[in-house]
């Protein structure tokens, strides 16, 4: 059996739900298009996509590239992102 600490779970990536990958392919958009306009890496868009936690500078890059206002936010990321 595997013994997790409290300073483990806090070294855990966060996952949360999100709506990037769809929204990026309703727009036809690839992957390298998106991280290209939102100024950030194709591996952070990855891992957005796959739900790992980011900063919010990062979320308001990726809604801005994807055509979305700020206040459109809950569109793409869940609340309690």
């Amino acid at each position: 059996m595997i013994s997790l600490s409290k300073n483990d779970l806090n070294l855990m990536p966060v996952k949360s739900s999100n709506r990037v990958r769809q929204s990026r392919e309703t727009k036809m958009m690839s992957k390298a298009e998106l991280a290209r306009l939102a100024g950030v890496t194709v591996q952070t868009i990855d891992r957005v996509e796959k739900g790992y936690d980011c900063r919010l500078d990062t979320k308001r890059k990726i809604l801005l590239a994807l055509g979305y206002k700020l206040s459109d936010r809950s569109r793409i990321f869940t609340e309690e992102n």
